[in-house]
C-alpha cells in the first residue's frame, strides 16, 4: 500500500489547468515544502534567493501579533504523483492525495514560509494554526520560473501613504493621521493616498512625509499620551505663522504658486520642519509659541538665495532632497528664528558646505 498525504481541498480551473486549494497546518510546512534559493546559478532556480534580513521581521509581526495576524496563500508546484478524489458528489469539493515521495516547491511565499518556521521554533501554540496553499501541477524548472514571474510581475507595493493610513498597530501612524484631522492646513492638503504628488496635484503634501516628519520630532517608539497634542499644537503653530500657508487658506495664493514660488510644500522643508520639532520636543521649557511667531518673517520663496542656495537648492537650481539638505534647511530655519545652534551643528554644517553637500 503506497503512504500519501491527504488535503481536503478544492478544486478550481486556470487557462484550462486544474489547481487545488488546501488548508495545510503550520507545524507540517518545513516537512513538505524545499527550497531551490541555494542553487548558486540563477538559472537553475525556480525563485529568487531567501532575503535573510526579511525573515525576523515577518517572524515578528506573527509573535506580536499572535492574535491578528494575516497571511495570504503560498503556492507552490507538485513534483510528484498525486490525485483529486471529489466526495458527497461534489466534482470541486474532495481529498487531494499525494504520493510521500512527491516534492514540493514553493512558487509564491518563501518568506512567509521561513518565517512561520522561525515563529514556530519560539511558539508551539501555532502548530495548528493553518495557512492555505494553492497547490499546481509542477511542469518543469521553465515553467516553475515564468509561474514565479507571473505571480510576481504585476504585483503592485502599496503606497507608504495608504499603508499609513490603513495602518492602527503603528501608534505613529494613529497618531499622524490625528494630526492631519486636527491642523487645518494638512486636513485640506495632504494627499492619504500616494507618496509622490504631480505638479498639478490638488494636495501639497503626502501622509508619508507627515509621517517621517513626525518621526523626526519624536524619535522613539515608546510614545507617550502627550505627544500626539504636542504634535498637534507644533503642527498648528507652524502652520498659523507661515504667511504664504495662510494666503493660500485665504485664496490669496494660489496652490501652483506656492508650489513654483516657495520652498515651504517641498519634503525637504517639511522633514526640516521635523527636525526644528524635535528641537522644541527635547526642550520644552522653551516658549515655542512665541518662537515660532518668526516664520512669519522668513523668505521661503526660492529665489531667497541667500537662505536657501546650497542648502535646499543647489548649485544647478534643482531642490535637494538628502539628510545633508534637510540638515542645512533646518539650521538656517534655526538661525532665521534666533533659536541657539550648537557647537556640534556649527561643525556639521561646515563640513557639509565644504564638501558641497
Amino acid at each position: 500500500m503506497e503512504f500519501t498525504y491527504k488535503f481536503s481541498a478544492v478544486k478550481g480551473i486556470q487557462a484550462k489547468q486544474e489547481y487545488y486549494i488546501a488548508m495545510v497546518p503550520l507545524k507540517y510546512l518545513s516537512t513538505l515544502f524545499r527550497f531551490d534559493s541555494d542553487i548558486p546559478q540563477p538559472e537553475f532556480r525556480s525563485q529568487r534567493r531567501i532575503n535573510e534580513f526579511r525573515i525576523p521581521e515577518i517572524k515578528s509581526y506573527i509573535l506580536n501579533n499572535r492574535n491578528n495576524y494575516v497571511f495570504s496563500a503560498l503556492a507552490a508546484s507538485i513534483d510528484g504523483d498525486f490525485k483529486f478524489l471529489p466526495i458527497d458528489g461534489n466534482d470541486n469539493i474532495g481529498i487531494l492525495e499525494v504520493v510521500m515521495n512527491a516534492k514540493f516547491l514553493i512558487n509564491d511565499g518563501q518568506h512567509r514560509l521561513a518565517a512561520i518556521n522561525e515563529a514556530l521554533l519560539e511558539d508551539e501554540t501555532l502548530n495548528d494554526e493553518t495557512i492555505s496553499i494553492v497547490f499546481y501541477k509542477d511542469e518543469g524548472l521553465k515553467k516553475s520560473q515564468q509561474m514565479f514571474t507571473d505571480l510576481n510581475k504585476h504585483a503592485v507595493k502599496t503606497s507608504n501613504s495608504l499603508s499609513t493610513l490603513y495602518d492602527t498597530r503603528d501608534k505613529l501612524a494613529v497618531i499622524t493621521k490625528e494630526v492631519v484631522n486636527n491642523v487645518e492646513f494638512f486636513n485640506l492638503y495632504t494627499d492619504k493616498e500616494k507618496d509622490n504628488l504631480g505638479k498639478n496635484s490638488s494636495k501639497l503634501f503626502t501622509l508619508n512625509n507627515i509621517y517621517k516628519a513626525n518621526h523626526r520630532i519624536l524619535k522613539t517608539k515608546n510614545y507617550k499620551k502627550t505627544d500626539e497634542k504636542f504634535l498637534i499644537t507644533f503642527w498648528n503653530e507652524v502652520s498659523n505663522n507661515i504667511t504664504e500657508w495662510q494666503e493660500l487658506l485665504n485664496k490669496a495664493i494660489t496652490k501652483k504658486e506656492l508650489r513654483e514660488d516657495y520652498i515651504i510644500t517641498l519634503a525637504v522643508t517639511l522633514n526640516a520642519f521635523g527636525k526644528l520639532g524635535s528641537y522644541f520636543y527635547e526642550n520644552q521649557n522653551v516658549d515655542m509659541a512665541s518662537v515660532l511667531t518668526s516664520l512669519s518673517k522668513v523668505n521661503w520663496s526660492r529665489n531667497c538665495k541667500e537662505n536657501w542656495l546650497g542648502r535646499t537648492i543647489g548649485a544647478d537650481g534643482k531642490v535637494k532632497n538628502n539628510e545633508e539638505a534637510i540638515f542645512l534647511t533646518y539650521i538656517k530655519i534655526k538661525e532665521c528664528l534666533n533659536i541657539p545652534i550648537t557647537k556640534e551643528e556649527k561643525g556639521k554644517e561646515k563640513q557639509i558646505i565644504k564638501k558641497g553637500m
